[in-house]
C-alpha cells in the first residue's frame, strides 16, 4: 500500500494508518480503489482471450465507480460481460462491463465499462 501511496500521492489515512483505519467506516485500512481498477488488465486476462492479436491497447473506460472498499489483505475476482464488438480501422473494439467482487461478499468493489482495441 505504502508504494502505491507513493506512486500516486495519495496517503490519506484510510488506506495507511490501520489504528487510526480501525475506528473509520470499514474497520479497518482499505485499498485504493485506482489500485482496484489497475488489476482490470490481469483479471480480464483469465477470463478470455482472443487469438490472432498482434496487439491489444487499454483504448480507456466509458465509466467506473467503488460502490464498496477492499479490505486491506483481502482477495478479489472478477467477471465480465462484452456489451460490443466494432471494427475500428485495423482494430476490433471491444467494450465490456467488468466486475470486481471481494472475498467480504456484499456489493462489488469496482464496476467498470472498459473499452480495449485489438489489433489482427
Amino acid at each position: 500500500m505504502d508504494l502505491f501511496a507513493d506512486a500516486t500521492d495519495d496517503h490519506q489515512w484510510i488506506h495507511l494508518d490501520p489504528e487510526r483505519a480501525a475506528a473509520g467506516p470499514y474497520g479497518g485500512t482499505v485499498a485504493h480503489g485506482y489500485l482496484t481498477l489497475s488489476l482490470l488488465p490481469v483479471l480480464v486476462s483469465r477470463l478470455y482471450g482472443v487469438e490472432g492479436v498482434r496487439m491489444g491497447v487499454n483504448y480507456g473506460l466509458n465509466r467506473v465507480r467503488f460502490p464498496a472498499p477492499v479490505r486491506v489483505g483481502g482477495a478479489v475476482r472478477a467477471t465480465a460481460t462484452i456489451n460490443e464488438v466494432t471494427a475500428v480501422g485495423d482494430a476490433v473494439q471491444v467494450v465490456a462491463t467488468v466486475t470486481v467482487d471481494s472475498d467480504a461478499g456484499g456489493k462489488p468493489v469496482c464496476v467498470a465499462e472498459t473499452v480495449g482495441r485489438l489489433h489482427v
